[in-house]
Parts: C-alpha cells; sequence; structure tokens
C-alpha cells in the first residue's frame, strides 16, 4: 500500500485509532530555522488554562492523553512528535490543535513543511497535509484533531500567523511570559592539562575509595495552609528555549530557570545514508555486521572530592536519591526509540556537583563518528530546554564529549563541547575523555 497523498486544506478524514502519534516534519539544509511542534487542547474555541497547552517546555498534559515526545533527525531532514492517546482526552475538550512555531526564522525557509497522523500501534499513516505556501508566517495551525457525532476526525488547516508561537498561545487563551534577553554566555572554563597515556584496558566503573557521605535527614514536611476563595493564579507560560553553537557555546543554568528538580540528558542519533571523506574511504563506518550502538556516558567530581563514571559498561547506572545524583535510565541499542538514550541529573544536589562531562562513545557497529548526525537535548524540570547538534565527525574518533557542566560556586554552566577525540593506539574512549579532562582514575576492564 502506497503513502496517502497529501490532503487539501480545509479537507478531513476520519480517525479511528484509540491512539495516534503526529509527526511534524521538514528539510534540513543552510538557513533553515528550528522547527517545534504544539499541541493545544481546546473547550469553546480556548483553552481552559494554561495547563491545556503542551510542548517543549510543558511536554506532558495533566490528564496524560497529549505528550510533546521530542525531536528526531529523520532522512534528510527533522521530526518533532506528540503522542495523543485519544481514549484519555477529556469529555469537554474539542479539539486538539497541531501547531508549528519557527525559531531564527519564517517558514518560507523551511522546505518540506509536513505533518503526519500515525496509528500509535501499527505506525500505519492515517492522514498527511503538505504546506506548500508558507511565506512570512513564524507559526502555524497545520492541522486539528476533532470531535464529531463521537468519531474523531483530523482536518488539514494550513493556517499562518507571523507574530510566533506567542501569538498563537495567546490567540487561543494562553497567557506568556517573554523573558528579557539572557546575558552573554558565560566564560569558558580553562581546559584541564592532559596528561601522558598509560596502557589501556576495556574500561567499567572505577572504584570510589571515599566512603559515601551520608543522607541528610528529610525534613518532615510542612502541611498546606487552606485553601482561599482567592488563590493565585499560575504563572504564565514560558516560550524561552536556548541552542547552543559555536558562537554561543555555553549557558546559565540559573538564567534559565534550571535550578531544581531532574534534568534529563537526551542523545539520539541517525547514520546518513551518503557516505563520504574518510569514513567512506574505510568502506563505510557503518557497516551492515551489526546495529549501530552508542553508550551515553558522564564522568562526575563531586564538592567532596569523589570522581566516578555513569555508564552501560559495569552495569554503572549511578542514582538520583544519592551520590552520584545522575542515573543512566537504560541502554538503547539503535538510537531509533522513541527516546533515544537519557541521563537524568538530580539539580536538587547540584551544589554537590564541582563538574561533569557528558560524553558518547562507540560500543559496536562502527569504527568512528564519521556519517552520524547526533542531537543532544538537556531539559530541566524547571527552565527553558537547552539542545545543540554536535556537528560533523572529520576525524578517526570513536569518543565524543559532547558538554561540560561546571559548578561555579553559584551556579551551573553548561558549556557546549561537541569534541571528537581519536584514542591513541590501545588506549579505550572512556580512558581518553578522561586524559582530556584531566580526571586521573584508575580504569578496570568491564562489559555490559
Amino acid at each position: 500500500m502506497g503513502a496517502i497523498m497529501s490532503m487539501l486544506k480545509g479537507a478531513n478524514l476520519p480517525v479511528s485509532a484509540p491512539a495516534v502519534r503526529v509527526e511534524l516534519g521538514w528539510s534540513s539544509g543552510p538557513g533553515v530555522p528550528d522547527v517545534d511542534a504544539s499541541a493545544l487542547l481546546l473547550v469553546s474555541g480556548k483553552v481552559r488554562s494554561d495547563a491545556d497547552f503542551v510542548f517543549y517546555n510543558q511536554p506532558a498534559h495533566t490528564s496524560g492523553a497529549v505528550r510533546h515526545e521530542g525531536k528526531r533527525p529523520e532522512g534528510a531532514g527533522f521530526t518533532d512528535t506528540l503522542a495523543v492517546d485519544l481514549t484519555r482526552v477529556e469529555p469537554a475538550v474539542e479539539r486538539i490543535v497541531l501547531a508549528a512555531s519557527a525559531d531564527g526564522g519564517t517558514f518560507g525557509r523551511v522546505p518540506g513543511l509536513r505533518v503526519r497522523v500515525l496509528d500509535a500501534a501499527t505506525g500505519a499513516e492515517i492522514a498527511r497535509y503538505e504546506s506548500r505556501d508558507a511565506s512570512v508566517e513564524t507559526a502555524f495551525v497545520l492541522g486539528e484533531l476533532y470531535r464529531r457525532q463521537g468519531q474523531w476526525k483530523f482536518r488539514a488547516v494550513g493556517q499562518g500567523y507571523d507574530s510566533g508561537l506567542a501569538g498563537l498561545a495567546t490567540d487561543f487563551g494562553i497567557s506568556v511570559d517573554e523573558p528579557d534577553q539572557a546575558s552573554a554566555p558565560a566564560a569558558r572554563p580553562a581546559a584541564a592539562p592532559v596528561p601522558s597515556p598509560a596502557a589501556a584496558h576495556a574500561p567499567t566503573v572505577p572504584s570510589l575509595s571515599a566512603p559515601q557521605a551520608p543522607l541528610t535527614p528529610p525534613t518532615p514536611p510542612t502541611p498546606p495552609p487552606p485553601p482561599t476563595p482567592s488563590a493565585a493564579p499560575a504563572a504564565p507560560v514560558r516560550l524561552s528555549k536556548v541552542t547552543l553553537t559555536k558562537d554561543a557555546p555555553s549557558v546559565s543554568l540559573a538564567k534559565q530557570g534550571g535550578t531544581s528538580g531532574a534534568m534529563r540528558v537526551n542523545l539520539s542519533w541517525r547514520s546518513r545514508k551518503q557516505l563520504k571523506g574518510w569514513g567512506a574511504k574505510l568502506g563505510g563506518a557503518f557497516g551492515a555486521q551489526s546495529e549501530l550502538d552508542l553508550d551515553l556516558c558522564a564522568l562526575y567530581e563531586l564538592t567532596d572530592g569523589r570522581k566516578g563514571v555513569v555508564q552501560a559498561l559495569g552495569n554503572a547506572f549511578g542514582a538520583l536519591d544519592r551520590a552520584p545524583y545522575i542515573h543512566l535510565d537504560g541502554d538503547d541499542r539503535t538510537g531509533g526509540s522513541d527516546s533515544g538514550e537519557n541521563l537524568t541529573i538530580n539539580l536538587d544536589h547540584k551544589d554537590r556537583l564541582r563538574r561533569v562531562v557528558i560524553f558518547v562513545t562507540i560500543y559496536e557497529g562502527a569504527s568512528s563518528f564519521a556519517d552520524l548526525d547526533a542531537t543532544v537535548t538537556l531539559q530541566p524540570q524547571h527552565g527553558a530546554p537547552i539542545d545543540f547538534s554536535l556537528g560533523e565527525c572529520t576525524v578517526p574518533s570513536t569518543v565524543c564529549a559532547m558538554a561540560l557542566i561546571t559548578n561555579t560556586g553559584s551556579d551551573l554552566v553548561v558549556q557546549r563541547e561537541a569534541r571528537f577525540l581519536v584514542p591513541e593506539r590501545g588506549v579505550s574512549p572512556q580512558r581518553t575523555i578522561d586524559y582530556a579532562y584531566g580526571w586521573g582514575m584508575n580504569w578496570t576492564p568491564g562489559r555490559k
């Protein structure tokens, strides 16, 4: 069965699947702005509260019916996905508006803009709408899911806004807080000296000689005050986000509001279909012998001097409620799952973290990072998301330092590294990162 043809504006189709994935897609290229998907749950044409707005800073509706699953490279472009469980949509909700916003440009510069509705269970395409007439718009309503006589339907809309995500959101009743522009990025921390390499071993978790610090006894909870008829309204929705680049490589977590709660670090990747450069000369860095398996890892140093690593090797998955306050959620062997690989950092204990290097290694399936597209997103529980691309690898690298998080004494600063390192002969990727950032740990062989 071939792909479904693009719908015309105003056309509608029935949606019989109980749960769907809504994929916003576009093609990448020079000068193409970043694009984000969002959804608004409407009653009589308006949201009931700001909680009915689902987007990158508010990724899940309280009902559990709509979730923002995030951005992934796909083919020659990207997709940003919303998951909608139609069986959990509250009866009062009549429409779910499916929107897109462009960050750093207009939709006239976004080729291949489209929205697809897929059956969440089978992946079968239910509906598709491709926008072909965008120009100066910075936000778009591409489609909507709506109820009609007890049946869910999808309608292609194609309505644009020149006032961005803020204009679109306020048009549907969202109260938006647009903060002032952040100040200049923090200075890059000085690079640590690189000691001479030693004999290498396959790495696992280094033993920690210092005893674990005891946990502080929990403070008894304070009873909440009795409710009052004039409760203060919720804070307006913040639309700000941060993209780190070579020209603006660092950001303060405090200035973005990310001072507490859990911060998720996500790595997603895809292999380019066309090999080029030195990777092609090797006969294809990504061969067909096995699936590409990348490992997301973190070197940490605590303020009490303890050092270690969080990684899948040796089952060193870490912990959130005790040292090192960093946890690896799992080991994705393909990079093609909905969530990729994730680390979580407990910012409630940020004062116990001195520095953290987040890095990725090739476990199997490739001899280098050549011909790889990878995207890193740091999503604080409170505050703006931070994302960046690793860029193109031009050296025979099997380990990449992605980001350095440094405690300055009053703040945590996130620094984009995107350093593709080439291990010396016989030196493991983990030991190579250790040398580059001066951790000075002892490594022993390990497996996963």
